[in-house]
């Protein structure tokens, strides 16, 4: 069985841009307040969905690769390795942060006066 080649998201965008506004005009000419007019509504937004991601689809394949970069890396007292989000979200100050990094290395809070 052969495959069907995919549309290109740039014709998948017009298609649904040109598929939403039938149901639009449909719902302006017709002012419908029923059923009807709501199923128009809603495939009306559908549509209008599809065209979007279509056309953030087409922009994100025009954008070129990014460059692959080494990840920022700051002094080590600045990167508390080991300590989650939830602990770091309960530290208020600096000397909680600290205290846990120095009891994380074991020096117990007993560095030379910083």
């Amino acid at each position: 069985m052969s495959q069907l080649p995919r549309p290109d998201a740039r014709t998948v965008a017009v298609l649904a841009a040109l598929g939403a506004l039938a149901p639009l005009a449909m719902l302006v000419i017709w002012r419908r307040q029923d059923l009807l007019g709501v199923v128009l509504a809603l495939l009306c937004v559908l549509l209008t969905m599809v065209a979007g991601v279509a056309v953030s689809a087409a922009r994100q394949g025009d954008a070129p690769e990014p460059v692959d970069r080494a990840p920022a890396v700051g002094p080590p007292e600045l990167m508390p390795y080991g300590i989650d989000a939830d602990t770091l979200d309960a530290l208020d100050s600096r000397d909680a942060l600290r205290a846990v990094r120095d009891r994380r290395r074991g020096t117990n809070g007993l560095s030379g006066g910083r």
